[in-house]
């Protein structure tokens, strides 16, 4: 089984090279959540396709929090070092 400690970092980073060929940002976390379902067909290990979608939908938000959380955070870095 793939865990979510591997899952996440990916569909953080397919989200990311789809923006550099063109995504717009506006569209990262419905992407995001699209990668989280389809990996979660395929790759999450459950009987249930309902549970591995739910777990993928799961999974995509997560990675749509990190990314978010990770942005605003370096951000934050970059305005107090402006401001110093």
């Amino acid at each position: 089984m793939i865990s979510e400690a591997i899952i996440i970092p990916v569909i953080v980073a397919l989200v990311e090279l789809f923006k550099g060929l063109g995504l717009p940002k506006k569209f990262a976390a419905l992407i995001s959540v699209i990668f989280g379902a389809i990996i979660g067909i395929f790759y999450i290990e459950n009987n249930d396709i309902k549970t591995r979608i739910f777990l993928g939908i799961v999974y995509g938000l997560s990675a749509s929090g990190l990314y978010s959380t990770t942005k605003n955070s370096i951000e934050g870095f970059i305005d107090i070092k402006n401001k110093k």
